[in-house]
């Protein structure tokens, strides 16, 4: 650049040169001086391949954000938001005051709906696409951790929510009958034999508007674990007991249950329409256990009901309604989910599923969960009539579809941020599991551990007082497996359609105690349909497969034995057969007849001095052929005696009725009888052995 500017001025300073050389005269060659540019200002021409080449531009990088377009996730908070839009935190608090549902507008607050986001960013001129939550660098570095439910809510954020009412009572006194009346449909008859098995929950509309969730518990002795769930997971327990039965078993149960969790409770007296029923002799049992009913000096709400006729059910449902109201149930409807797994199973169609009971948040598609060692990406929502919903409250109960693993019934659901913490979470607890279980073992590996160094020292001792050379091998090792015993051995295999009913029916066989004479193992459990690989497991280890009200293959191969039940009880008897027939035959000695020794007689046969007995026979038959035994004064003298000769006057003969007099001559003639001793004539049967095993119903 300079170079030009020096070479400008040199051309002008020629130029007013020359002017003033014309002006003089003419000027000669000498005088004229010749202008010259360096080859650096001269542009290069380009050969010809350079001609020919193709010129590309270069890459553009991609942006990470389209124009007009911000990027959202599920559970962002409003700051996120505003970083996302590239607008101050100001403007978006001032956009989602004209935004239906938007909720709180605080900078740390969460918005749950993505359609509120889309409403927020449109109203701020624009398009949205949703994405993963993005993931901060620094939890990278962090350990597994385990996830815990939130703190107590503030009381501004609390709603009202629908009641839990868990209706319990012994067994056939009318519970799933007069929710069926509640509700309008009928579920008692499709349970087996009438006997609720699970955990129905489902959600009734009342005459006044109001929702309530009603909990359908299990009235028999082998779902004790079940009923107390309920009563874990309820506000209200509306007590049902039959005016014709009054105060049962699992009554008293529930009564306990009540007291221990300072549950209110709501008494139904059902079946009032039967004749000869007396109200006020189960009000005064209920009484005496306990429970102060309205007018025996206590306010616990009695109602006489008829489930079967629909009686007096307006009186009960107001009663849970005033007692609701009473109560003043609220929930959280913002934030993470919090709930409660009421039941668990796998569908052959759809997979695994829970019953949940959602206690706090709003749970929504796409949500993770956790509870206990199984985690799911919620991937389908439905009511207790298989419908299917797009958003459930607390208070509500829901069938939750995508789960990896089935949950177990009573673990507490929790939501978490990503799969990623989800992972997290499940890798605490395994190992937390592990640690507990070590702990657990240490004590029997503490004491297998002492057996084997005691037993170590004592041989040690024994090889040093030995000597040297006089220490020889003791042979191979011995082998540490237990030998079999002889004893006869059923192996078992449970497959039932719900946690709830293997929990039950794993209850059950724990009870059992005649292992000394069968031994009874389960070696394996699992909610679902009977599949090849148990099919497979009972035909290596000779088991039975109990199939709990599930589907079983139609053509089960040879060597495995599939036994479908669909009631608890039945499945016990079947049992016990399958037990009973395992047991070897025992010996019984049944007494055949008795005779009185009246008097001794020495007679000589040959030159042999022999004893006959002179009796008469007082009850029931004597047999030559059978054994015999001598009581004297109630204690028995001697047994496992055989008859020489029996004879009857002088007739040889092989049995004598009863008030017969005989003649009798032992096998054993050193015996020293006296006249008044009893000889009893029985035989020996074999008859087969029965468990003595007592479930408890």
């Amino acid at each position: 650049m300079l170079q030009i500017r020096y070479l400008a001025r040199r051309i002008i300073k020629n130029e007013l040169l020359q002017t003033r050389l014309c002006a003089v005269g003419p000027v000669t060659n000498a005088h004229q001086r010749q202008i010259q540019f360096s080859a650096a200002l001269s542009k290069r021409r380009k050969t010809a391949e350079e001609k020919h080449a193709i010129e590309f531009a270069p890459k553009k990088k991609n942006k990470p954000q389209t124009a007009g377009v911000v990027d959202i996730w599920r559970n962002m908070t409003v700051a996120d938001l505003a970083q996302s839009c590239q607008l101050e935190l100001e403007h978006i608090q001032e956009v989602m005051l004209y935004v239906k549902g938007a909720g709180n507008i605080e900078g740390t607050a969460r918005l749950e709906d993505p359609k509120v986001i889309k409403d927020i960013a449109a109203k701020c001129g624009f398009k949205t696409k949703i994405v993963a939550a993005p993931v901060v660098e620094e939890e990278e570095v962090l350990k597994d951790r385990d996830v815990v439910p939130r703190p107590p809510p503030a009381p501004e954020n609390l709603k009202e929510r629908p009641p839990v009412v868990t209706v319990m009572g012994h067994v056939d006194h009318g519970k799933t009958t007069l929710l069926d009346s509640l509700r309008g449909a009928s579920v008692a008859a499709g349970e087996a034999g009438g006997i609720t098995q699970h955990i129905g929950a489902f959600t009734v509309e009342l005459d006044n508007g109001e929702k309530v969730t009603f909990l359908d518990t299990p009235g028999h002795a082998a779902f004790s674990a079940m009923r107390a769930r309920g009563a874990n997971q309820t506000d209200i327990i509306v007590l049902v007991v039959a005016a014709e039965d009054g105060v049962m078993e699992q009554t008293k149960e529930v009564l306990r249950l009540a007291k221990e969790l300072s549950v209110p409770v709501i008494v139904a007296i059902n079946k009032i329409d039967k004749p000869g029923v007396d109200i006020d002799r189960v009000k005064k049992e209920l009484s005496q256990h306990g429970l102060a009913l309205e007018g025996y000096g206590g306010d616990t709400i009695a109602v006489g009901v008829s489930a079967l006729h629909g009686t007096n059910l307006d009186e009960l449902t107001e009663a849970v309604s005033t007692q609701a109201t009473l109560m003043g149930l609220k929930g959280e409807y913002t934030g993470p989910v919090e709930g409660v797994v009421v039941e668990s199973k796998v569908d052959s169609h759809r997979g695994k599923l829970s019953t949940a009971i959602v206690s706090r948040g709003t749970l929504r598609k796409g949500a993770i969960l956790v509870s206990g060692q199984a985690w799911a990406k919620v991937r389908g929502l439905f009511d207790h009539a298989g419908q299917p919903i797009s958003v459930v409250t607390p208070g509500m109960p829901v069938e939750i579809l995508g789960w990896r693993e089935l949950p177990l019934a009573g673990d507490l659901i929790l939501e978490v941020e990503s799969e990623k913490m989800a992972s997290s979470v499940l890798r605490w607890r395994a190992n937390q599991a592990m640690k507990e279980k070590a702990l657990s073992d240490a004590e029997a590996i503490n004491l297998k551990r002492k057996e084997h160094d005691e037993q170590y020292k004592a041989e040690r001792e024994k090889a040093r007082l030995s000597g040297f050379y006089r220490r020889k091998q003791q042979g191979p090792r011995q082998k540490e497996a237990t030998p079999d015993d002889g004893k006869p051995r059923i192996n078992v295999i449970v497959k039932g359609d719900v946690h709830g009913s293997v929990e039950a029916i794993l209850d059950v066989l724990e009870t059992y105690d005649d292992n000394d004479r069968c031994r009874l193992d389960v070696i394996h459990y699992a909610v679902g349909d009977v599949n090849e690989s148990d099919l497979e497991l009972a035909r290596l280890f000779d088991a039975i497969v109990y199939a709990f009200a599930v589907n079983v293959p139609n053509k089960p191969p040879p060597g495995a034995t599939i036994r479908p039940v669909n009631i608890i009880y039945r499945l016990v008897d079947d049992l016990k057969k399958e037990i009973n027939t395992k047991l070897p035959m025992v010996d019984v000695s049944e007494e055949v007849g008795e005779a009185n020794i009246l008097q001794l007689f020495d007679i000589n046969e040959g030159r042999r001095k022999v004893t006959v007995l002179g009796c008469r026979c007082t009850k029931g038959l004597l047999k030559k052929s059978l054994k015999y035994k001598v009581v004297r004064n109630g204690e028995l003298l001697v047994d496992e005696l055989g008859l020489e000769s029996m004879r009857h006057l002088k007739n040889e003969v092989d049995s004598i009725k009863k008030d017969v007099e005989c003649g009798l001559r032992l096998d054993n003639q050193t015996l020293e009888l006296k006249a008044g001793d009893t000889i009893v004539c029985y035989q020996i049967n074999r008859v087969p052995q029965q468990t003595e095993w007592d479930p408890g119903f």
